[in-house]
């Protein structure tokens, strides 16, 4: 089990790529510095995030720059391959053991605001509490705050991208990470037959129009261009994390959960 990170390497940000912007900086950014987030837009003062955080840490960052705010991610109980909450992007950081003794956790998601927060010695529960809830695949993560900022040279083991990226512009800003450059098995859709009460008819109308197969290159061209609503691309990365899982990975899921037949 291993703390995670998810993000988009190849969605726009700034003059380039996610992670140019991370190999460049050195560091993985808050979303009250990014602007951006693989979730919700209110990480601003006053806005949803920023009360959520006033609650959950007691005001602690309420004053705070914004280089100093948590950083969110997943606690990889299942040790699973794609990461711990892969709802949240393609690939992942994982984090170095020590990180741990900073990080605090919560479940669910912090958007549905539970009572608090707890350190890593109460992991093991907090684990059995999300292990026995009926949340959906994307959705079950035992959600992680990675307190005091985050030195991608000191505090990540490794960078896990999806095949897709083994070489181009995420390859090489990967390179310069300074971590090891690791490969899940792969996230790929069949689009034609996809359920539209997942994520709404408007959603599987666009995977559609990406391609009969789309994997998250696909999908971060479409973030890219500027073409399509933000809200439905980020949902039909929702349909290619949800059932685009590779064949290669010992999951549950069948072909037909694919949206192939």
């Amino acid at each position: 089990m291993s703390l995670t990170l998810q993000f988009h390497p190849d969605w726009a940000h700034e003059d380039g790529l996610v992670i140019e912007s991370m190999a460049r900086d050195g560091r993985y950014r808050s979303q009250f510095e990014t602007g951006t987030s693989n979730g919700g837009l209110t990480a601003y003062p006053g806005g949803q995030r920023w009360r959520w955080e006033s609650r959950l840490f007691g005001t602690r960052y309420d004053s705070s720059d914004p280089a100093s705010r948590p950083l969110y991610g997943a606690w990889n109980r299942h040790d699973d391959a794609y990461g711990g909450s892969p709802r949240f992007g393609s690939a992942y950081l994982r984090l170095r053991p020590h990180v741990l003794e900073r990080t605090t956790f919560c479940f669910p998601d912090s958007v549905f605001e539970p009572a608090g927060v707890v350190g890593a010695s109460e992991l093991e529960r907090l684990c059995s509490v999300a292990d026995s809830s009926e949340h959906d695949y994307l959705d079950d993560y035992v959600e992680a705050h990675v307190h005091s900022g985050l030195s991608v040279a000191e505090d990540v083991e490794a960078v896990v991208l999806d095949p897709c990226h083994r070489t181009g512009a995420v390859a090489e800003a990967a390179g310069r990470l300074g971590c090891a450059v690791e490969f899940h098995p792969v996230f790929i859709l069949c689009t034609r037959n996809l359920d539209i009460a997942f994520r709404g008819p408007e959603t599987v109308t666009l995977a559609q129009e990406l391609g009969e197969h789309i994997t998250p290159t696909d999908v971060a061209q479409a973030a890219r261009s500027g073409d399509h609503d933000p809200q439905q691309v980020k949902r039909v990365w929702h349909l290619l994390a949800r059932f685009g899982r590779g064949t290669s990975h010992a999951d549950k899921l069948t072909r037909s959960d694919r949206g192939c037949v």
